[in-house]
């Protein structure tokens, strides 16, 4: 059962923020619509573009790494009309909430062009949908910019509403992310629903902090996070020093201080900092023996780090796939506090908070679908 403690704490903050992001929205105006609806109004976009648009438009296509995950967050997946090529594509593992509920759907719709923002103008031009969303991850091969929304609407005669993708490794990224979010919404006209997801990230970032906040600085947890996905399967090298859910669970990260980015460290580094715990992203499996897991259970060095030896090594979901599931990195965090810090999250059955999570973020409780497109490897000590 849901401790009181945390349920007050918790519906506190989701009120707290709710108040916060209608107060930014307000005071932005980014995203804002200025018209009624059904009306062609004026939106002002992630890049500062002024665009004309029908709102709310009856149909959309979605460009860009993640673009269509944030119309299903906002409960608009309905108005897709086309999709990229990843999401016609027959695969053996499916990494992505959105496609795990929604994917059959998504698959009979035609094409707009390849994946990552590879847009195909006369596709999309055939397919006549009212306002084309587009969207990438800044300072990635993949970002996109006001350049490349310009020249896409003057090649189809559609509006195209444009946004950086962000993230939720630093306020910059998230800020990034909230206005993408305010945006789309303004133009969708769920305008509520967007402001929802952004206070659930808020409320849930903040009940994670809180359950370990007063933890000395001396008495919290080691750990490191390898064969992190960036654009594929890695092996254990691969690593974030800015992983947000041990920040969130006040972990320290072993390889922090190498940046916010992905980053691949030298298997020296890792046999000499020998953190207390190591969490494995299980999209490490597609490599081949398993990739990390693979490297665990073979490389004498790695053998020999304490976490190998004494069991303390615990599988994820990967949340990098086709850019950043956040309902994913979420739920991920409530497994590792409850992994490092089982006494502050008695209260919390992580598989049970992954699909309340994944319920309110794409309206369906994918948690069982998602693991076992892993060998079910998440949330679970692996065994070496």
């Amino acid at each position: 059962m849901y401790s009181p403690k945390y349920t007050g704490m918790f519906t506190a903050a989701v009120l707290a923020a709710l108040v916060l992001a209608m107060f930014a929205a307000g005071c932005t105006g980014t995203g804002t619509v200025q018209g009624g609806t059904g009306e062609t109004v004026t939106v002002t976009d992630g890049f500062g573009r002024t665009v004309a648009v029908p709102s709310p438009p009856e149909s959309v296509v979605c460009s860009g790494s993640g673009c269509l995950r944030y119309l299903v967050y906002l409960q608009s997946q309905d108005l897709a009309v086309g999709v990229d090529d990843i999401e016609k594509e027959e695969r053996t593992i499916e990494g992505r909430p959105y496609s795990l509920a929604y994917g059959s759907q998504f698959k009979d719709l035609p094409l707009i062009g390849e994946f990552r923002g590879k847009d195909d103008p006369e596709k999309i031009l055939g397919i006549g949908p009212q306002v084309v969303f587009k969207t990438g991850s800044t300072g990635t091969a993949y970002a996109t910019s006001a350049g490349d929304a310009d020249k896409l609407q003057e090649r189809t005669g559609i509006p195209v509403v444009a946004f950086p993708y962000g993230s939720l490794r630093n306020d910059a990224e998230k800020a990034e992310m909230y206005t993408g979010l305010r945006t789309m919404g303004g133009v969708l006209d769920k305008q509520d629903r967007a402001e929802e997801v952004i206070a659930y990230i808020e409320a849930t970032i903040a009940d994670l902090k809180a359950r370990t906040a007063d933890i000395p600085e001396a008495e919290r947890k080691t750990a490191y996070i390898g064969g992190v996905s960036s654009a594929g399967a890695h092996g254990i090298i691969s690593t974030e020093p800015a992983y947000p859910p041990f920040h969130w669970v006040n972990a320290k990260n072993a390889a922090a201080g190498l940046g916010t980015a992905h980053a691949d460290v030298a298997k020296e580094a890792l046999v000499d900092w020998n953190p207390g715990y190591i969490f494995v992203d299980v999209g490490t499996i597609q490599m081949e023996s398993d990739g990390a897991i693979g490297e665990l259970k073979s490389d004498p060095a790695l053998q020999g780090l304490s976490a190998a030896k004494e069991g303390r090594v615990y599988g994820v979901l990967p949340y990098n796939f086709y850019s950043t599931n956040y309902e994913t990195v979420l739920a991920d965090a409530y497994f590792i506090g409850r992994t490092l810090y089982p006494e502050r999250f008695a209260d919390i059955d992580p598989e049970e908070k992954a699909d309340e999570i994944y319920t309110f973020f794409i309206g369906k409780p994918v948690f069982s679908d998602l693991n076992s497109q892993y060998r079910d490897l998440g949330f679970a000590e692996i065994p070496l």
